[in-house]
C-alpha cells in the first residue's frame, strides 16, 4: 500500500473516530475500538476495495449502520 493511501486511510480514520464520539457520546478509546473492529474499517484498509476514496460522511453511514444492526 502506498504513503498515499495509508495517509488517506488514517486521516478518514480520525475523521471517522470523530463522528462515532459526536454521534454516540463515546470516549476516544470506545470509538477507536468499534472502529478498528469494524467490517468497514477492515473494507476502508483493502485498497482493492476502494473504499478509501470515498468522503467521511459516505463511510460513516456504513459504519453506523454496521453498529447499528450487525451488518456492513
Amino acid at each position: 500500500m502506498s504513503n498515499d493511501i495509508q495517509f488517506q486511510i488514517e486521516c478518514l480514520a480520525s475523521e471517522l473516530t470523530n463522528m462515532l464520539i459526536e454521534e454516540y457520546g463515546w470516549d476516544i478509546r470506545r470509538a477507536l475500538d468499534e472502529l478498528y473492529a469494524s467490517e468497514t474499517f477492515s473494507k476502508l484498509n483493502d485498497p482493492e476495495c476502494g473504499l478509501y476514496y470515498q468522503g467521511a460522511v459516505y463511510i460513516f453511514q456504513f459504519l453506523k449502520s454496521e453498529i447499528e444492526t450487525g451488518k456492513y
